[in-house]
């Protein structure tokens, strides 16, 4: 019999072992890198410009000294104003200032004739009453205009002379009004003559006034207007029959 030879040990053939390379020792080569590195951005001339105006912007500027006295100034300016508003409404509150009063107690009509139909003559008087109801103000007219009107024509001027009036004062001035060759429309010129006729003649009054009130060291100005209707007889002996005056600002 033929004697089996035990079969030879295969020996395992040798396997090929991969090696990682640690990542630190990656070499990139200068041509690679300069391949994915981007290119940094250059700013265009616009942009340069905008970034130099907010820098210049941002960087703290130094007052003018003449911008602060203007502040300045105006500050004080407006310190006295409310200083001074305060103070008027002080004393309204307190003194309560009343308006000075203007009326007509009484008239005399002397004359009235027409040289012709369009050309008014006349001759008329009124005694003016001012007086003064503050009792702690004293006023002074520093302007009397006084207007006769027939309806709303002008046929008269007059002004007085500025006068005082202490507190609680009334004051009586005759103004005269001479009417010398005053031109009417036919329409007016007719309705004198029948007021005439009828001895009821109706003239109107509008007087102007400049006024400043004194509070010992203070004082404020103001205007005033009088309005009065005359309801008068016929000349040449015409008085007042009734009136109707009020005064305001």
């Amino acid at each position: 019999m033929l004697a089996l030879e035990p079969p030879l040990p295969v020996s395992p053939q040798p396997q090929k072992q991969t090696m990682s390379t640690p990542l630190n020792q990656i070499i990139i080569s200068k041509q690679a890198m300069n391949e994915h590195t981007p290119a940094p951005n250059t700013p265009d001339p616009g942009t340069r410009k905008v970034t130099k105006q907010l820098t210049l912007l941002r960087q703290p500027r130094r007052t003018n000294p003449m911008v602060w006295c203007c502040a300045i100034l105006c500050l004080i300016f407006s310190l006295l104003l409310i200083f001074f508003g305060i103070a008027t409404l002080i004393i309204f509150l307190v003194i309560k200032p009343k308006t000075p009063l203007f009326d007509i107690p009484g008239v005399s009509l002397s004359s009235i004739y027409f040289d012709s139909p369009e050309y008014f003559n006349g001759d008329f008087t009124f005694l003016a009453n001012f007086s003064n109801p503050n009792r702690k103000i004293n006023v002074r007219f520093e302007y009397v205009y006084m207007e006769l009107y027939f309806f709303d024509r002008l046929i008269g001027t007059q002004t007085l002379e500025p006068f005082t009036q202490r507190q609680r004062e009334t004051r009586l001035e005759s103004v005269h009004f001479i009417s010398s060759l005053v031109s009417l429309p036919p329409n007016l010129g007719l309705e004198l003559r029948r007021q005439v006729q009828i001895n009821k003649v109706t003239y109107n009054i509008k007087g102007t006034f400049r006024v400043r009130a004194n509070l010992g060291l203070t004082h404020f100005s103001y205007w005033l207007h009088g309005r009065c209707q005359l309801d008068m007889t016929g000349p040449p002996t015409g008085v007042l029959v009734t009136r109707s005056c009020r005064t305001k600002r």
